[in-house]
């Protein structure tokens, strides 16, 4: 945890709680620690080695489920939670929606755009509904690469006994891969196109599997395969909890949190700069791809 707010402004600033492990959770630390009007307290989940520090407080680990999370919003008195977790962390966003229903605090979903596919420039998408799925339409592929990083693999065991299996992803794979066979590359992104090209080239990969998280950077990889008429399994984003209003720009989600606290969007957008998101470098803050 870190050393807060400063004694003088405690009281007179807004404390927000903002699940993160994403770019745009970061950046919107950054902005809500600079404003004045609020303080970011960023909770990550822990599973990633180093992950960079937010502005603002730091909570690590799990809250224990949506009773867990509701004692802790019950003790600590949030103005509102901004669930900016991972595209596929459904479980995180389940949990938020329900202890922000039983204490009464305001929630927010915070989301990128997801990516949208160009035939007519090459794509050769196939989207499905989950790992499992993605795991039966890479059956019989020659050579796979599973840009999914290391906590998602487990309805592809066994794929590497009959194809060749590239996994990449921030942390090593560890004993208990799944996939003890596979190729595994450790990098940290943002990868731009030229790199995922040799990736793809270098290793013959006839078949990319990714989940569709969004971010310019991400899109390398779909970039390079398309250029090499690499086929591509998207996995399409899980359903979130209905009723939780959802917002896709950190501009946006200041708006949100301007009205909460009847400043005006004139006050609630002032500050350091223009707040820009560039999607990046997600790796290493909570849940993953690769």
């Amino acid at each position: 945890m870190s050393a807060g707010l400063p004694e003088s402004s405690a009281e007179s600033t807004r404390r927000v709680l903002i699940l993160g492990g994403t770019t745009e959770a970061r950046a919107l630390a950054g902005f809500l620690a600079a404003s004045g009007d609020w303080w970011p307290v960023t909770a990550l989940a822990g599973r990633t080695d180093g992950p960079r520090r937010p502005p603002g407080d730091l909570r690590t680990g799990g809250f224990g489920g949506p009773d867990g999370l509701a004692a802790y919003l019950a003790d600590t008195g949030p103005v509102a939670v901004i669930d900016a977790t991972h595209p596929f962390a459904a479980r995180m966003g389940a949990n938020a929606a329900r202890a922000c229903a039983v204490v009464g605090v305001p929630l927010l979903r915070l989301e990128r755009s997801g990516w949208t596919a160009d035939p007519d420039a090459g794509d050769r998408w196939t989207r499905v509904p989950d790992e499992a799925a993605a795991a039966r339409a890479v059956a019989g592929a020659g050579s796979v690469f599973l840009a999914l990083g290391r906590q998602a693999l487990a309805p592809f065991a066994g794929l590497d006994e009959t194809a060749r299996v590239v996994v990449r992803s921030v942390d090593p794979l560890g004993p208990d891969t799944p996939l003890p066979c596979a190729v595994p590359i450790v990098a940290r992104g943002p990868f731009d196109e030229a790199d995922e090209a040799a990736l793809l080239r270098d290793h013959g990969v006839t078949v990319l599997v990714c989940r569709d998280s969004g971010g310019a950077d991400g899109r390398a990889k779909l970039m390079a395969a398309r250029s090499l008429g690499v086929s591509v399994v998207m996995i399409d984003r899980p359903p979130r909890p209905k009723g939780v209003p959802a917002v896709h720009d950190g501009t946006a989600a200041l708006a949100w949190l301007a009205g909460l606290a009847g400043l005006g969007s004139r006050r609630a957008l002032a500050g350091p700069g223009p707040l820009a998101y560039h999607p990046r470098h997600d790796a290493g803050d909570g849940e993953q791809d690769g």
